[in-house]
């Protein structure tokens, strides 16, 4: 009886700690269709091209309805973002709630619904920024808006950050905000995109949590020759010794290094896969079968191929004007991703011997971009809240940390030192798929369940106990 009672009070003891004194836990599903209405308002709005500030301004006005102050940044006119900020007592360092709100174009000949229309069909809501990132920025917004109406005591600041520029502009959004506005948005924590919840025969297989991230380094292929009359072929033909050396790096694959989030990855991934997936990946720490898992990972899932090592792809090739020109030069871009601690110069080394034709140069990437950072810490009281928040929401899943192979704004993030953490809401393969590409969309029921996950998991590490 003393154990049943003990179990009792240390229940009700988590569930005061949860939603506390004054609060009580909001109705996720009224707030799934809050955050799908202003969800369908901002994919309305047409951010392919900038213009962000007009979707800064929509959930200002949402912010003003709730008497919650912000304030919009532009660095341009038009390429706005906008921050709103929760107080707390001031006992921990404040939380970042974040995304962005810029989208890539359209092909609108290829979509089956208007990409801007924000249309609500089929269990999902349809658009472009409906994933990426409009979803997240939605979600996050709503957190915000319970946490303000259920008057939460906060023992951190909550800060809302809805940015601009995120698709290739970083100058005008994170880069801005970091160096010109920082104190508006320091933090201690950081919640953005790049994670993912993944839906497989009808259930939540894991909640996969970004830890890290890839960074893009671009580079070139420039090989030189001599002009000439096409009549007359000649050794040195640029396009030539181009062609071969694209089709050498393009084969290519950089070595396995697996770090501390992708180790995690593969180990827990292994543990909720069929036995013949468990196996593969299982066997990517075994000395004598890592090279046959990797080749059949390189074949099967390219994502997974992508998180073991640094990527190079081949993306463009220019060279020639005329027809009946040799021309003096050639080059191809590669779009290279890089683990965080990639020794570039070697790389570059690398190539160079493989490619070991002197026509051709290896053009390292240009200075600067995005920063290679430490990953963040899969031990932080917020990625172990998620971590116990995770079978409360998606009981059937697993928590499993990322690395993500493209690229988020959490790395100027990490750069200063914030434990930044990529997050995605409930997705299906072909869901995923479609994210900068046509037919873009979001689960209306998979929005649900983001905002309660992303809510109990903000609540554990800011509530006032």
């Amino acid at each position: 009886m003393k154990n049943r009672i003990a179990c009792i009070a240390t229940s009700l003891f988590l569930l005061g700690a949860a939603f506390p004194q004054g609060s009580s836990a909001p109705d996720f599903s009224q707030a799934r269709d809050e955050t799908v209405k202003m969800l369908v308002e901002m994919v309305k709005i047409d951010t392919s091209n900038g213009n962000e500030t007009k979707v800064a301004e929509y959930i200002k006005s949402v912010l003003d309805k709730e008497g919650i102050a912000s304030e919009i940044f532009e660095m341009v006119p038009g390429r706005g973002n906008v921050v709103a900020r929760l107080k707390g007592n001031g006992k921990k360092r404040p939380i970042l709630l974040m995304g962005h709100i810029d989208v890539v174009g359209v092909e609108r000949p290829r979509w089956t619904v208007d990409p801007f229309a924000g249309v609500v069909k089929d269990g999902y809501v349809w658009g472009r920024g409906s994933s990426d990132d409009k979803g997240m920025v939605a979600a996050c917004l709503e957190v915000f808006l319970q946490l303000h109406r259920l008057k939460v005591p906060l023992d951190r600041d909550v800060i809302f950050l809805a940015e601009a520029g995120e698709e290739g502009t970083p100058s005008v959004g994170i880069e801005y905000m970091v160096d010109k506005h920082w104190d508006k948005i320091e933090c201690e924590f950081a919640l953005n995109e790049g994670g993912g919840t993944l839906k497989r025969d009808g259930k939540v297989a894991y909640v996969g949590i970004a830890t890290t991230e890839k960074v893009p380094r671009g580079m070139k292929l420039v090989a030189k020759g001599t002009s000439g009359h096409a009549s007359m072929p000649r050794l040195d033909n640029p396009i030539v010794h181009l062609a071969a050396a694209v089709e050498k790096v393009g084969n290519y694959q950089c070595p396995m290094r697996l770090n501390e989030t992708t180790r995690a990855f593969f180990r827990r991934l292994a543990k909720i896969s069929p036995p013949d997936e468990a196996r593969l990946y299982a066997a990517l720490e075994n000395p004598e079968e890592s090279a046959a898992a990797q080749e059949k990972l390189r074949i099967s899932n390219i994502q997974y191929n992508s998180m073991l090592r640094t990527s190079i792809s081949p993306t463009i090739i220019n060279g020639g004007f005329r027809s009946n020109v040799i021309p003096a030069d050639a080059q191809a871009t590669l779009d290279v991703r890089a683990l965080p601690d990639e020794d570039i110069p070697a790389l570059v080394a690398a190539l160079t011997k493989l490619i070991n034709d002197p026509q051709v140069e290896v053009v390292p990437p240009p200075r600067g971009g995005r920063p290679a950072t430490p990953p963040s810490s899969i031990t932080t009281d917020l990625f172990r809240a998620m971590e116990e928040v995770q079978p409360k929401v998606f009981p059937d899943a697993a928590t499993l940390p990322l690395m993500v192979t493209g690229a988020t704004d959490s790395a100027q993030l990490r750069a200063k030192g914030v434990q930044a953490y990529g997050l995605g809401t409930v997705a299906t393969e072909d869901d995923r798929s479609r994210v900068h590409g046509n037919d873009e969309r979001n689960s209306v029921e998979g929005l649900g369940k983001f905002v309660e996950f992303i809510y109990r998991s903000v609540t554990a590490v800011a509530v006032s106990k």
